[in-house]
């Protein structure tokens, strides 16, 4: 299973990015798909997560209002756009999935499959 995020780079204060996170091996029509974030020197920071069927979305309160999750399970991929990005969104930004949940029940549950990530850099 491989999850291939994109899209990062760096961008000014106030900037949007829009990622993707390309999924290959394995389908997920039926599962939750989430957005994690780490900076250097801080702990794993669940960002976002999509549930499948309903589409319901959760935030972390760092982001809420400013970014937004969305999924195309044609193309069995995830997004994550940002708006009005603050340097303090600088990170490296991964997608994660797995079959235990359809749901997204907590932000910051482990999954089997994660990417390696895109960074994100936010900076005048």
């Amino acid at each position: 299973v491989q999850l291939q995020a994109s899209g990062g780079g760096l961008v000014q204060p106030g900037g949007s990015l829009n990622l993707s996170c390309v999924v290959r091996g394995f389908t997920i029509d039926h599962w939750a798909v989430a957005w994690f974030r780490q900076a250097p020197g801080k702990e794993r920071e669940g960002v976002s997560c999509i549930s499948s069927g309903t589409r319901d979305t959760i935030y972390a309160d760092t982001v809420k209002g400013r970014f937004l999750t969305s999924r195309d399970n044609r193309k069995n991929t995830a997004y994550l756009l940002m708006n009005n990005l603050r340097s303090e969104d600088t990170a490296v930004y991964y997608c994660a999935t797995d079959s235990r949940s359809r749901r997204c029940d907590e932000l910051n549950r482990e999954y089997r499959y994660r990417g390696q990530g895109t960074q994100v850099t936010v900076s005048s």
